[in-house]
């Protein structure tokens, strides 16, 4: 029987900042436990940390650096930088591991660990399950952790050279021209505020930054990718003010794993729409491997529709980006995302989603095909689709509550093939989502409904 994972969800560690696990103690044993299982391997192990923007993320990583220090494991911090910057760097430099410091999309008094392998790829579920049990023994055994002093190596300001390196890469990966376009640019107050700026000048992009002045309380506050529409207001009356001054928005989330853009007439296009743009241009360069992509579960029936007029596959992976990768590279991929914007390119070096270079793809096929991105993915047919969050005490699979289960059946012989319902629990809070598909949306709310109240009764908190 599968063990279940207690700490690790399905993007790391993440909790509230200083609360178990994220307690002062807690963040050293589990620093410690990861250099124990690093030194293992390899006794002269390396390992790059990096953060974002959180007040609580010094600390975090201050006292991340002790833990792994105490074992024998050298360390070095590139500061505040986007997710895929530090898998990028723990691949290209040969770090044993990659640290980041960020909980994404969270608020700002939530906080993470999201650790990669030397090779740039998340942890698989297994050796995150080992490191688990580590700390749980380490807590288990009373054992008195150091005092909670300032490492020899602080995590702030890092190296400039290592943020550097990565937007070097970046910059590297684009071919075209893209001095012509115009793009508003929502950094989320987060990660991407420390490298966007330094991107976009050096491929010499008219851009306007907004959200880009971190106060360590305002990460994702009314902005970025979980507030799309704000990116996309701004555009769009920028549009009808002065005739069109942005071709594109794009916004990120607070750790800048994934990208969600907005065209002039401030429509959003989501990580669905991405897929659809760029599984088209990558099949005609032929860097569509197998004409296929892999989405989740959560990807709109309308997705696969359009790519299968296009002579594509979509396949559906579990939610959780390190789930569509681990499909990807069962069946030989080189697309693969969800409509969150978490967008997976293996026709290159990058390991994992990574919004930056999202937005750089989305801004070369705008520019290779000389047509505006409503053009782009105008032909996307959305299904009607609603996603309820309902929080819950305990996170009690569903086929064991009758009465859920009764719900889902019905909604599912309601909508009769013409529709979807998928319901999981989130893998980072306390959340049963509930998403349903439908042909129209009196349907797609009437069903909604009658499943949150099941969930609701039996498990609301």
């Amino acid at each position: 029987m599968t063990q279940t994972r207690q700490l690790f969800g399905t993007d790391g560690i993440r909790g509230v900042a200083e609360e178990f696990p994220l307690t002062r103690d807690g963040v050293y044993w589990i620093g410690r436990a990861l250099g124990h299982d690093l030194v293992r391997a390899n006794a002269q192990a390396r390992v790059v940390i990096g953060q974002d923007t959180r007040v609580s993320s010094q600390w975090i990583a201050d006292r991340f650096l002790q833990g792994l220090a105490s074992v024998g494991v050298e360390t070095r911090s590139a500061g505040v930088i986007t997710t895929p910057g530090v898998a990028f760097l723990a691949r290209s430099q040969r770090f044993d591991a990659g640290a980041v410091i960020s909980a994404s999309h969270n608020p700002w008094t939530d906080n993470g660990i999201k650790i990669f392998s030397g090779n740039g790829y998340k942890l698989p579920d297994a050796r995150e399950l080992a490191i688990e049990k580590e700390i749980f023994a380490l807590l288990q055994a009373d054992a008195v952790p150091p005092p909670d002093s300032t490492p020899e190596i602080s995590s702030l300001p890092g190296e400039e050279s290592l943020r550097q390196a990565y937007v070097s890469w970046l910059a590297s990966s684009v071919s075209s021209d893209l001095s012509r376009l115009r793009v508003a640019v929502d950094c989320a107050n987060g990660a991407a505020t420390a490298e966007a700026p330094e991107l976009f000048r050096a491929l010499k992009i008219n851009t306007a930054f907004l959200h880009s002045a971190p106060d360590g309380q305002n990460i994702n506050e009314t902005c970025g990718a979980l507030h799309p529409e704000i990116v996309a207001r701004y555009v769009y009356e920028s549009f009808v003010e002065n005739q069109g001054r942005f071709d594109v928005g794009v916004t990120f989330d607070g750790d800048a794993d994934r990208a969600l853009f907005c065209d002039v007439h401030g429509r959003v296009v989501n990580g669905d729409a991405v897929l659809l743009l760029a599984a088209r241009d990558m099949q005609a360069r032929g860097a569509l491997a197998n004409a296929t992509v892999v989405a989740t579960t959560m990807s709109n029936m309308g997705l696969e529709l359009a790519l299968k007029r296009s002579g594509i596959r979509m396949l559906r992976a579990n939610v959780g980006d390190k789930y569509v990768l681990e499909e990807m590279q069962r069946v030989g991929a080189t697309l693969g995302g969800e409509q969150s914007g978490h967008i997976l390119f293996r026709d290159g070096e990058a390991t994992t989603g990574d919004g930056l270079l999202t937005a750089l793809r989305v801004l070369e096929i705008m520019v290779r095909t000389g047509k505006p991105l409503a053009d782009l993915v105008g032909d996307l047919k959305v299904f009607p689709q609603t996603i309820r969050n309902v929080r819950v005490r305990k996170k009690i699979p569903f086929a064991q509550i009758p009465a859920v289960q009764a719900a889902i059946a019905a909604a599912e012989r309601e909508l009769d093939g013409n529709g979807r319902v998928v319901v999981r629990y989130s893998g980072t809070e306390a959340l049963a989502r509930v998403m349903i598909e439908a042909e129209s949306k009196e349907q797609m709310d009437r069903v909604a409904e009658s499943v949150v109240g099941a969930i609701r009764s039996a498990l609301g908190a």
